[in-house]
């Protein structure tokens, strides 16, 4: 089935003033979400930060490895990406002839907008001879400069498979890259970047957290800084957080990685406590990333009825990004 295009339509020129639109609210909302992907061929792709709803209408909810399989493999006409812009467009990346569209262009990344692709080339002329490895949190400029794209999940097999010999540049994520330096024993030079939803954690206040549940296990996701992660039992992607709150014995966990996880662990663990590790913000016991909030079921609603905004990219850069995307997806067959 092929997509109408119903641009002309719209009523705004973005979804910026959505309150000035009627829409159905409620499980009629759901419904006509429901209805628009029926018509439409579409298949909405959802990160586990996303909104708890947006999160349970979704065909597929993964973390970035398993959505860009996802996205890559999918024969559906649109494919509609609640998550954030790079993520949609690796989508385009992976699979051209279809639609990509994100309810919120605006949901950004801040560890991807402080990696150009200009800036990896001046630190590959700084360091000739080196490999770059880069964080799949970022744009397609950046993964364009790169020789792989790496995820959390699949970052540590990745890099004990790049030659010894050769110098390896990380990027962006500068935590990411200490923990898999210290993981692989690999030296490696690192970009200066990071997340700023896990450097928000406290380590104090987590210890202290950690002293007033004494059964608790503490588990962190990679990005987060050095002293949290040297506090915890377990560290892991997504998808691995999941995966060991769901089949640990442990009946409570401390968990430090984007809050709107824990609705899926919530599933898939009903029985056992989680509580959110604190941030040093006091004031704000949360730890959600305000860019993936962005998106609501109301701008999903609008982006599927409108087929807006949709993600373009130039053919000769989505090419040279291609290329180490499809590394990345060679060398991790074996990764869940």
């Amino acid at each position: 089935m092929s997509t109408k295009n119903t641009n002309m339509n719209l009523p705004v020129k973005d979804f910026s003033a959505i309150d000035k639109i009627a829409l159905p609210q409620g499980e009629e909302l759901v419904k006509a979400i429901l209805e628009l992907k029926k018509e439409k061929n579409a298949i909405i792709l959802a990160h586990y930060y996303q909104t708890s709803d947006i999160q349970d209408i979704a065909d597929f909810l993964g973390d970035s490895l398993q959505l860009a399989r996802q996205a890559r493999d999918t024969d559906a006409d649109m494919i509609v990406f609640c998550g954030v812009h790079f993520m949609a467009e690796a989508a385009k990346i992976l699979n051209p002839t279809k639609k990509v569209v994100l309810p919120d262009l605006k949901a950004g990344c801040s560890l991807a907008d402080g990696c150009s692709g200009e800036g990896l080339r001046a630190m590959r002329a700084k360091h000739p001879g080196a490999m770059i490895a880069t964080y799949i949190n970022c744009n397609a400029e950046t993964k364009a400069e790169s020789d792989i794209i790496v995820t959390s999940s699949n970052a540590e097999v990745i890099i004990n498979s790049l030659p010894k010999d050769v110098p390896l540049i990380f990027a962006p994520d500068k935590n990411l890259g200490k923990y898999l330096m210290k993981k692989t024993g690999r030296e490696m030079i690192l970009w200066d970047g990071a997340c700023i939803v896990h450097e928000a954690f406290s380590m104090e206040r987590i210890a202290q957290q950690m002293a007033e549940n004494p059964d608790a296990k503490l588990i962190a996701h990679p990005e987060s800084e050095t002293p949290v992660l040297d506090l915890a039992h377990f560290i892991g992607s997504t998808s691995a957080l999941l995966n060991y709150v769901e089949k640990d014995d442990c009946q409570k966990f401390i968990v430090a990685t984007e809050e709107g996880i824990l609705h899926e662990m919530r599933k898939r663990a009903p029985e056992k406590e989680l509580i959110p590790a604190l941030v040093f913000d006091e004031s704000c016991n949360c730890s959600e990333c305000f860019y993936m909030k962005m998106n609501t079921m109301e701008k999903l609603y609008l982006c599927m009825k409108y087929e807006i905004p949709e993600i373009t990219m130039d053919e000769e850069l989505r090419l040279k990004a291609l290329v180490p995307i499809e590394k990345m997806l060679e060398m991790s067959t074996s990764i869940k």
